[in-house]
């Protein structure tokens, strides 16, 4: 067994295709926070778009590399197939009609694992989910004119791998990264992190037979966090005592992150808490401006002419002192 798990989940990294449309729908219909305006520090000549909560806090982030033209991809087995935010347990009635008003791709909502989901799609076609979930505190962001606060998006609550089997998967989940079994329903297998708050669910659905094919609206990857960069060294260590093939441990200027894959195929990150992402600018000013890493910024002009121009959600008003 591990010596060091999870405090939760990180953030979720997916692929689209038209920023704007991105933009759009994460800001204006699901109501996220944009609070980076990036790039891939691997590809800079595309965008890196990261949404969260008002400060883009650890456990409340998806994030997306939007390649224009990019095919779609396929679920299937040996990715991350559904991403959950958690919102207050009377609220799925409200969006559900709010999907319905804007004509958004959504199922009914249903009952599993105790508790009540609503799935739907974004412009991509990537599965999101929304869980009614009472036990959560967080507070969401609440710059969204018609979206009232107390209906807000408070942040990840689980993810689901699709999976041919449940092991050897399952055993990285718990021997590896300390995970254990909370609930079993048919295929569908939960892990919850130790001594986690919101955001801290892993589904495993096995016995899915196709393979997935990663492209646009599928996720790249999922990350976990780790509370410190001596925590990351020490898991770093672990990782390569089991055999397993991780990278250094790269710099990603809001947070330090290594890499791994799980046996069945999906992409792991583990992820720092620090520095966050009011490092390079003010918090009321998050996601306004095209923030680059300094190893970039001698080529910002170069870099900014490549990304097509976005049309920013409007700026809350600032709260009167």
């Amino acid at each position: 067994m591990s010596t060091v798990s999870p405090r939760g989940l990180h953030h979720v990294t997916a692929i689209a295709s038209d920023p704007q449309a991105n933009v759009d729908f994460y800001t204006g219909t699901l109501g996220l926070r944009l609070v980076k305006q990036t790039v891939n520090f691997d590809a800079p000549d595309s965008y890196h778009l990261y949404y969260g909560d008002a400060a883009g806090s650890p456990s409340t982030l998806l994030t997306f590399f939007p390649w224009p033209g990019v095919p779609r991809g396929r679920s299937g087995a040996g990715m991350m197939t559904a991403t959950a935010f958690s919102v207050p347990g009377a609220s799925l009635g409200w969006w559900q009609q709010r999907f319905r008003r804007l004509g958004v791709d959504a199922d009914a909502p249903v009952s599993r694992d105790t508790e009540e989901v609503l799935s739907f799609r974004d412009p991509d076609g990537m599965v999101v989910e929304l869980v009614a979930a009472d036990g959560d505190h967080r507070s969401g962001w609440d710059g969204v004119a018609d979206i009232p606060s107390g209906h807000a998006v408070r942040g990840l609550h689980a993810v689901t791998l699709s999976e041919q089997q449940l092991d050897p998967s399952a055993g990285m989940l718990t021997e590896l990264l300390g995970l254990s079994v909370e609930a079993e329903d048919g295929d569908r297998v939960r892990f919850g992190m130790p001594d986690r708050g919101a955001g801290g669910l892993v589904d495993v659905l096995a016995g899915v037979r196709e393979r997935g094919r990663q492209a646009g609206g599928t996720v790249h990857h999922v990350a976990f966090r780790a509370p410190d960069l001596a925590t990351m060294t020490q898991w770093q260590g672990e990782l390569l005592g089991r055999g397993v093939r991780v990278t250094q441990i790269l710099d990603r200027q809001y947070f330090k992150s290594i890499y791994f894959r799980e046996p069945g195929g999906v992409l792991f990150e583990i992820a720092t808490d620090a520095p966050g992402f009011a490092t390079d600018e003010p918090l009321l000013e998050l996601g306004r401006h095209l923030k680059l890493p300094p190893w970039l910024e001698p080529s910002r002009e170069q870099i900014a002419a490549a990304l097509p121009p976005l049309r920013l959600p409007p700026q809350p008003a600032e709260p009167a002192a």
